[in-house]
């Protein structure tokens, strides 16, 4: 065990032998931190926080009361690995959300990125790859595999199937059940996931350009209404655009893929 001394632990909680401890980490009341967890400089569980597993905790990453994280996969094949779960920086994982370790079979290791937003009840699954400043909104679920780029929003209550690829700056809406691929900067909306066009909003916050702007919308009236087969659609518009946003796209969906791509309604 490694405890930093400008660390301040609450009696009530167990450490346990093994764990390492940084600087001005805060533990709150009635936690319980595991032999093989990390937790780095600054870190914060308030109380009631299960951090377990071979798992490693990112600098001022919060957590809140009764999340639980580094637990087992939820999957059947799971027989006991040593596999991990690494979560970035300054992410807050609110009440009750969880997040698992990896499979074996899926590549041994769950990873999140940095300033990510998880609340109250998300879930990570096993071997999920979760990009920077991604958010999950209330009750949230990201199945095994999936792959979640930089700063996609998901909204409440929705579900992300196992395997599905969700590209850079999408948005899903809530109560939404996503088993397809979803390109980025889409917005994706409706029990069944469908694509229903560009997440113009969040590209204008994000400051992008005028002009790249209007070429996604192009690209997508494209994808859409184009002529041919959309795979021909695809190469065609990678070959007559300059915009690298767009770029972008073409190269997600002539990317491999362990599941369909949502295409445009």
């Amino acid at each position: 065990m490694s405890i930093a001394p400008t660390a301040s632990i609450h009696p009530s909680s167990v450490i346990e032998p093994g764990a390492m401890i940084g600087d001005r980490v805060e533990i709150g009341p009635f936690c319980v931190v595991g032999a093989e967890v990390s937790l780095a400089a600054d870190v914060v569980l308030k109380s009631h926080v299960v951090v377990t597993g071979r798992t490693e905790v990112g600098e001022a990453t919060i957590l809140f009361p009764g999340a639980v994280i580094g637990e087992i996969p939820q999957d059947l094949k799971f027989k006991g690995e040593r596999t991990r779960l690494v979560v970035g920086k300054r992410n807050r994982i609110r009440e009750g959300a969880t997040m698992n370790t990896g499979t074996e079979g899926g590549g041994g290791i769950t990873s999140v990125g940095d300033d990510c937003l998880f609340m109250t009840g998300a879930h990570v699954g096993h071997d999920v790859q979760v990009g920077n400043r991604v958010i999950l909104a209330n009750q949230a679920a990201l199945a095994g595999h999936c792959v979640i780029a930089d700063d996609v929003i998901i909204g409440g209550l929705s579900g992300i199937h196992q395997f599905v690829r969700i590209g850079r700056g999408a948005i899903i809406g809530a109560v939404t059940m996503v088993t397809n691929d979803v390109m980025p900067y889409g917005l994706v909306q409706g029990p069944r996931g469908e694509l229903d066009g560009l997440n113009l909003v969040g590209l204008k916050r994000k400051g992008v350009n005028r002009s790249d702007i209007t070429a996604l919308r192009a690209a997508f009236q494209m994808l859409a209404q184009g002529e041919g087969a959309f795979m021909e659609r695809v190469t065609r518009l990678g070959q007559e655009t300059t915009s690298p946003y767009v770029q972008e796209i073409v190269a997600f969906l002539q990317s491999d893929s362990d599941r369909h791509f949502l295409t445009p309604k």
